[in-house]
């Protein structure tokens, strides 16, 4: 018998929602990946590598041809100027980013904030690693961070803040001014920024991606973490990448070498040459907004009610006008006897909630869409 390190911890709610919604031939807008096809040109380029013996072990750290456009890239976008060699390295998902830069930093005891609904991977992340996590909850129904209630949770324990823009599950985009904060808040500090930066391209509405790695001093006490998957609708890769400074990453290899040790070969160097198409990347929020909008202006004619999103994958839904049932039931709920799965957003809290709100992924063909809605209309 073992001692489970996570007792708590059970099936998702997205492995619950998708079995629930093949159960009952449900549309499936709960797990947020794309059900369109990629690129084909990827395809050919991955193939191309295979053929062309691209099949062994890679570096370590990542293609190096790859993390050399990964940082043009940066320089690109965010004026900044990144060592390919030391502050890149590749991995198998955003995820795995995420869980070796809180590996890296956490010990016995030490404190990380993050802000709730959170990405359901944190909170287990952080435990995993004998840290406590202390939540603060975005305000709803506008999903903003509080900077005075997260000055009050800080310590001589916190260990480190982890940011998400663009927000999972909401869809929430940080500002400028909030980078201020953070950067206020963490000055004289030795506190570690864990950026969950996987939605990169995903901002809409003329909002700008406030990146850390657009903050000097920010991205020197930061491990900041993306994905290939959400930017090329791949998700299935599990491929992407972390930035940090030279001596974070240095830590954050020592870990990595003994748990993934490398990546996917012939995908790396697909992605290396695939990269340097700029347009692929730039044109990704435009393409997802209109398929938001499309969603939004269908489901006008239901009776949800839309909550602010200029981001990711998802559109939040409030539910209040229709049930009073707690976010999990009427899920299941409308799963059942409507053919729409969606995700509670109270699952990305770690205590009970009921803000009767539900999460759609908008991320998908339009012709799922449109049938997901003539179903949500019959309510």
């Amino acid at each position: 018998m073992i001692v489970s390190k996570l007792p708590a911890a059970g099936t998702t709610i997205f492995t619950t929602m998708s079995v629930l919604a093949q159960q009952h031939n449900a549309i499936n807008l709960g797990q947020g990946f794309p059900d369109y096809l990629m690129s084909d040109e990827l395809i050919s380029l991955v193939t191309e590598a295979m053929r062309n013996g691209h099949n062994q072990y890679i570096h370590m750290n990542g293609y190096i041809p790859l993390r050399e456009a990964i940082a043009e890239k940066v320089e690109y976008l965010y004026k900044t100027s990144i060592n390919p060699d030391t502050q890149i390295t590749i991995t198998p998902g955003g995820t795995y980013a995420l869980y070796t830069a809180l590996t890296t930093i956490l010990h016995s005891g030490d404190e990380v904030i993050l802000f709730e609904p959170a990405y359901d991977s944190y909170i287990p992340a952080i435990e995993l690693n004998g840290a406590k996590a202390v939540p603060v909850q975005l305000t709803f129904p506008g999903y903003a961070i509080d900077w005075k209630e997260v000055k009050r949770k800080v310590n001589e324990r916190t260990k480190a803040i982890i940011i998400n823009s663009s927000h999972n599950p909401t869809g929430a985009v940080l500002s400028e001014d909030d980078m201020k904060e953070l950067s206020a808040l963490v000055k004289d500090t030795q506190i570690i920024i864990i950026a969950d930066e996987v939605y990169e391209h995903l901002i809409f509405d003329g909002y700008e991606h406030h990146s850390i790695l657009k903050y000097p001093e920010l991205l020197e006490r930061s491990f900041v973490c993306f994905s290939f998957g959400k930017v090329y609708n791949c998700t299935g890769w599990k491929l992407g990448y972390c930035i940090a400074s030279d001596s974070l990453m240095k830590e954050f290899r020592k870990i990595h070498q003994f748990n993934a040790f490398t990546c996917d070969t012939p995908k790396q160097v697909a992605l290396a040459e695939f990269l340097k198409k700029r347009e692929q990347y730039l044109h990704l929020g435009s393409e997802l907004q209109k398929k938001r909008d499309h969603f939004q202006t269908g489901m006008q004619a239901t009776k949800f009610k839309p909550l602010p999103t200029h981001g990711s994958y998802f559109q939040i839904y409030s539910y209040a006008d229709i049930s009073a049932e707690s976010e999990k039931d009427f899920a299941v709920y409308l799963t059942k006897e409507y053919g729409v799965a969606s995700i509670p957003v109270a699952s990305f809290y770690g205590r009970e909630i009921n803000n009767k709100v539900l999460r759609f992924c908008f991320s998908k063909k339009e012709q799922t869409l449109d049938a997901a809605i003539e179903r949500l209309l019959k309510l």
